[in-house]
This record gives structure tokens, C-alpha cells and sequence, in this order.
């Protein structure tokens, strides 16, 4: 089975109502855009930052148009520095690749070694789109049934100021 196959059963099997949404593969919203994919619902972006040693990964969700101030989110997450995650940490980690990092692959985050971070300004009444492990179609679920997937892979939210 395949992740795609495997994201597509859990929300299945949780009872999760999903919109989706095929497209031409985009990495980013600015990409959809230029494109012109109109995406529905509330548009985020997800970043995977490390901790200056590499000990410590996050993954941080964001609306779309915001820019992510790491300075202050090491800041206000107590580390000294964060960078981004390379390729191969996305794959050992969260069984994803660049352009297609999904809050979905917390599911095989078993040792939770990636702490999820959701900026203040995402809207929990809203729909969050996210791809299914596939940057070429984009899943829309209500953030209520992103905080009842996250139950199953126990990982908790910590909502911060990015």
C-alpha cells in the first residue's frame, strides 16, 4: 500500500470527509495560483524546521500568505537556531518528499521525534487542505478532523505566533 493509498484508509477508516481536489503538481500555494488552481477552503503551508544540533524537528503550519519568522519561533520554542529539514530527514521522518511535506506523515512518526506547530492565525472553524503524499491533488478536511487524525498518530498541537 502505498502512503497515498494508506492516508486515504485512515480518513476512512476515522470517518473523516475529505474534498478533494486533483491538479498539476504544485509545491507551494503561490505555485497553485500562478497556475491558476483555485484551491478551496483555508490555504496552508507546512515547513519542517530542525533544531540547530538536529535533535528536535517541527513541523510548522502556516496561512499560505504569511511568512514564517524563524528567528522568533526558535525564540518562543527555546532553541538557539532552526533551519529547514533536508530531503533526507523529510523521508526518514515523515515518509515525504520536498514539495509535497504533509502534516499526514506524522502517522509514521511513531517515535514522535517531530513536534507540530500551528501558527495563532490558522483558523480552526475552517477547512485545511493538505496533499495526500502526492503533490498533484490536495485533500480539504475541516480542522476538527485534522485534530481527530492527529489523535491517532498522538501528536498534539501547540498553537504559537510564527
Amino acid at each position: 500500500m502505498t502512503n497515498e493509498e494508506k492516508i486515504y484508509q485512515v480518513l476512512d477508516d476515522l470517518h473523516i470527509a475529505y474534498e478533494r481536489l486533483d491538479h498539476e503538481p504544485i509545491s507551494s500555494v503561490i505555485e497553485a495560483a500562478e497556475k491558476g488552481i483555485v484551491l478551496p477552503g483555508q490555504q496552508v503551508k507546512n515547513l519542517v524546521l530542525k533544531s540547530k544540533k538536529g535533535r528536535q524537528f517541527y513541523l510548522v503550519i502556516l496561512r499560505d500568505e504569511k511568512r514564517a519568522n524563524i528567528k522568533h519561533l526558535a525564540e518562543v520554542l527555546d532553541e538557539k537556531r532552526l533551519s529547514f529539514a533536508n530531503d533526507k530527514e523529510l523521508e526518514e521522518l515523515l515518509q515525504v518528499e520536498s514539495g509535497a511535506v504533509t502534516p499526514f506523515g506524522l502517522l509514521f512518526d511513531k517515535e514522535k521525534k517531530v513536534q507540530l506547530i500551528v501558527d495563532e492565525e490558522v483558523d480552526p472553524s475552517l477547512t485545511v487542505g493538505f496533499h495526500p503524499f502526492v503533490n498533484s491533488t490536495t485533500l480539504n478536511i475541516a480542522y476538527s478532523d485534522f485534530l481527530r487524525l492527529l489523535e491517532k498518530t498522538g501528536h498534539e498541537v501547540k498553537r504559537v505566533n510564527c
